[in-house]
């Protein structure tokens, strides 16, 4: 009996030690805390997730592969000359893509890498069926296209309305990734509004690590909501030597040029007819940074801009009553604006300041 009392005394002084140091844990350690409680360190509620075939179920049907034919004209050797009687040969070249599936009468958004200059257009679909597709309108300025395909029954694609992704958010790549349709990768956000790549006129990229291989362009950036937040688009690959460096533009752009070029057949963008160039940053008397203003280095005789008195070497300093300090950031936001609208220009030239208001008008086409 005895013995029997020894153990139990043992085993519930072990357990109350147990509970004890449990208690020191979850009071030292906040992340011990946050998994015990299921909260975050703002006391928003954690819901780890073992899965996410929830926002694949809900998106992947609207994710369509995308097979391009192109026709080239090829030189051939002069001895093939003797042979076939040309001096050039027509070679069709291959390729693919992927789609995103935006309304139920057929539209379709995509790159303008993977649709431009090509013959034909196969577009695949989820549940096994093909189609013919026609290019509605392009746009190479943000990378953007728009198809259209004749078929009933076609599941859309939820996007994401006011979902502003964050550094860190899960992210899931939805394409035709090297000829394997709707694969998915996954990742997390790393970046918002890159717009220093110099690969587009507009950019304003969301990076993320989630895998985008050839055939991925123009495939979804879906949240874990399954809500579309970007048109997948490019990728540092490992010429560079980059790995898990892709980008995509948000659903925000992408969705508004579609609406025009449905609407009007082109884009119609603000345009002010200057280039500029950012500032060096400085130094103030509290030892702090600061970049104030952009350079003026090209402007085009006629244009807004030099109707508004702008000319090169001016420093731009305020835009809408907005202080300047990126150069590619200027060049978006007035591109949003359409054609027709004011904005007033705050300008220094030398040692003097004058503000100067200017007319947009359409962009030019790109050359």
């Amino acid at each position: 009996m005895s013995q029997f009392t020894a153990i139990t005394g043992f085993l519930l002084r072990s357990i109350v030690a147990g509970l004890a140091l449990a208690f020191v844990l979850v009071l030292l350690l906040p992340a011990a805390r946050e998994r015990l409680l299921g909260t975050g360190s703002n006391g928003d509620a954690v819901t780890p997730a073992a899965s996410y075939a929830g926002a694949v179920d809900r998106t992947a049907p609207s994710v369509v592969s995308i097979y391009t034919v192109t026709e080239d004209l090829q030189e051939v050797t002069p001895q093939m000359q003797r042979i076939l009687g040309a001096q050039y040969m027509r070679q069709r070249r291959q390729d693919m893509g992927s789609g995103v599936l935006i309304r139920e009468d057929g539209y379709i958004l995509t790159n303008y890498h993977v649709v431009n200059e090509v013959s034909d257009i196969t577009v695949g679909l989820w549940d096994g069926r093909f189609a013919l597709a026609e290019v509605v309108g392009l746009d190479p300025a943000t990378d953007l296209a728009v198809l259209k395909i004749d078929l009933d029954g076609l599941p859309v694609a939820p996007l994401a309305v006011d979902d502003i992704p964050r550094v860190g958010d899960v992210v899931l790549a939805i394409g035709n990734a090297l000829g394997l349709s709707h694969t998915v990768t996954m990742g997390i956000v790393s970046a918002t509004g890159r717009n220093d790549l110099r690969a587009l006129l507009y950019e304003d990229f969301i990076q993320t690590d989630a895998a985008i291989n050839a055939g991925n362009s123009g495939g979804a950036l879906v949240n874990v909501r399954g809500e579309v937040i970007g048109i997948n688009t490019r990728n540092f690959g490992r010429a560079v030597g980059a790995q898990n460096i892709g980008f995509a533009i948000p659903i925000a752009i992408a969705r508004d040029v579609m609406q025009q070029i449905i609407e009007y057949g082109s884009v119609r963008r603000g345009w002010l007819g200057a280039n500029f160039n950012d500032m060096r940053l400085s130094q103030q008397a509290d030892g702090s940074a600061v970049r104030r203003g952009i350079r003026v280095w090209d402007v085009a005789p006629g244009g807004p801009a030099w109707n508004a008195n702008l000319r090169t070497g001016d420093i731009l300093l305020a835009v809408n009553g907005v202080d300047t300090d990126d150069a590619r950031s200027v060049l978006l936001a007035i591109a949003r604006m359409e054609p027709g609208d004011q904005v007033s220009l705050v300008v220094q030239r030398d040692e003097s300041v004058f503000e100067t208001y200017a007319t947009l008008i359409q962009q030019p086409p790109l050359r």
